[in-house]
């Protein structure tokens, strides 16, 4: 073999075994890169999971991950609601209605001393229980309330022979619910003797008194200060009275009754203890009772 044969031999080696080397280097950095790849995509991901997780969290607008709490507890009253009906009032007898009474008038006039609230407590005595009446206490039932806690064969649409004289007392907590219960108490009304319109809406004091004065009335439908006023002028008298029926069951749409509104409930009291009534309640002869609805 002559000596330029055996240097293109030891080149042609050479080369090959350059190439090889490079083809080896070329993919150890093939190799690498792809792991550098991979780490750059880990953290990706991880934030990618994070940010799903930050999303479903307290911060992010999905909040299906986010674990149910309890509900809190409804109040006694919305529980006790149904179309506009305060349903738990019906089902107090008298011992529970007169501890309602006090304990609204305790919240509702604090600045009252413990004298000044006894004053305006209402006797068990005063209550008839009503708890019996299982129809829903909207007014459309009001006449068939009325009838079932009447004597047995009494004639409610009739009134006394003395003017401003009736046996039954509605009362309101305001005067357009209690214009509602007059039109609903318009069965028991006759020619001669219309029901009584006791409440300040559109009727001033003084042609209540009018009225009063020169009708008879078996049934008058108001509110706890109009009637007052008018018993104090002396227009409406008491002498026949038998009843007085609180429209207690009625909440309007803020879920107030007439024993929640501050400015209803101390009328309402001052009305019931009034020494006319109180004196009646438990009596033997010409007793008074209220009922409420």
């Amino acid at each position: 073999m002559s000596a330029e044969s055996t240097n293109t031999s030891g080149l042609s080696a050479k080369l090959d075994k350059k190439r090889k080397r490079h083809a080896e280097d070329s993919l150890k950095i093939a190799e690498a890169g792809a792991a550098s790849s991979g780490n750059a995509d880990a953290p990706s991901n991880k934030k990618q999971k994070n940010g799903k997780s930050k999303k479903g969290g307290k911060g992010g607008k999905d909040k299906g991950n986010k674990p149910q709490q309890d509900a809190p507890p409804k109040d006694t009253k919305q529980t006790e609601t149904k179309g506009g009906i305060d349903e738990a009032i019906g089902k107090m007898d008298g011992r529970l209605l007169a501890d309602h009474f006090m304990q609204k008038a305790k919240r509702h006039n604090k600045q009252l001393t413990a004298v000044e609230l006894s004053d305006l407590s209402v006797p068990e005595s005063a209550f008839l229980d009503t708890s019996s009446f299982n129809s829903p206490r909207q007014l459309e039932q009001l006449p068939a309330f009325l009838k079932a806690f009447s004597p047995k064969g009494s004639d409610l649409s009739k009134a006394s022979g003395a003017k401003g004289t009736p046996h039954t007392l509605v009362v309101s907590p305001s005067g357009l619910r209690a214009a509602d219960a007059v039109r609903a108490l318009r069965t028991f009304a006759t020619k001669e003797s219309p029901i009584g319109k006791l409440f300040a809406k559109h009727i001033k004091l003084e042609e209540a008194k009018q009225f009063l004065d020169r009708s008879r009335i078996a049934i008058g439908g108001g509110t706890p200060a109009r009637i007052s006023d008018l018993i104090d002028s002396g227009s409406l008298k008491l002498g026949e009275l038998q009843r007085i029926v609180l429209d207690g069951s009625y909440v309007d749409q803020k879920q107030r009754g007439i024993f929640d509104m501050k400015e209803t409930h101390l009328p309402l009291l001052q009305l019931l203890t009034r020494s006319e009534f109180r004196e009646r309640y438990g009596a033997e002869e010409k007793r008074i009772q209220i009922l409420v609805f």
